[in-house]
């Protein structure tokens, strides 16, 4: 597996300025309610399981120390957003820092994250699995905060208020968190081509 810096967010904008794509890979991902359906995804990781892929223009704003305008121009999103901190969230967030990354290779490690996404009210997460493009991958969340305070509305449709659900929504088999979460961190992705493996090995390494 070759790590690239991965910017990514569970229910918020993704964006990858530098990854192990072996291109300028951006993409954004999109949760539209009530058709349970997804929308928009990373299309090389994720858009086996959606039903459409496309780009989109995206602002960001910051409208005060933790809330965030976001804004896309085809569909019409008007997001507004704030993230929250807990006293076991700071602890978790400082002791993510100090973390090796390597030590995201023990799979003790990754069971016990995602058991203490439970007692977060995160539900049932995998960070490691397989993608719906069969690509292996691990996520390795750096910074979590809570967003339990969003306002957003989709070509003029009111999508309603954060909400924590009884059971983990799920894109191509991967379960995402039973709440709203703003998470920052890394990610690794096994690649499948050898040929694309030995162009993308020095590009990796030149920008990490």
């Amino acid at each position: 597996m070759i790590p690239g810096r991965v910017e990514f967010s569970l229910r918020a904008p993704r964006s990858a300025p530098a990854n192990s794509c072996g291109t300028s890979c951006r993409y954004q991902r999109r949760w539209s309610r009530p058709s349970y359906a997804w929308r928009t995804a990373c299309p090389r990781y994720f858009g086996a399981a959606c039903h459409f892929t496309g780009y989109a223009r995206i602002g960001l704003t910051w409208a005060g120390p933790a809330t965030l305008r976001v804004t896309m121009d085809s569909p019409a999103l008007a997001w507004t957003l704030t993230a929250t901190s807990t006293r076991i969230l700071a602890l978790l967030n400082t002791m993510s820092a100090a973390m090796p990354l390597a030590t995201w290779r023990l799979r003790s490690l990754v069971r016990a994250q995602q058991r203490l996404a439970i007692t977060l009210g995160m539900g049932q997460l995998q960070l490691t699995g397989t993608m719906p493009s069969g690509h292996t991958g691990t996520l390795m969340p750096g910074r979590m905060y809570f967003i339990d305070d969003s306002q957003a509305t989709l070509d003029g449709v009111d999508l309603g208020r954060p909400a924590r659900l009884r059971a983990n929504s799920v894109i191509g088999g991967i379960p995402l968190p039973a709440r709203g979460v703003l998470a920052t961190g890394q990610a690794v992705f096994e690649i499948l081509d050898p040929a694309e493996y030995q162009r993308t090995r020095p590009q990796a390494a030149a920008a990490a």
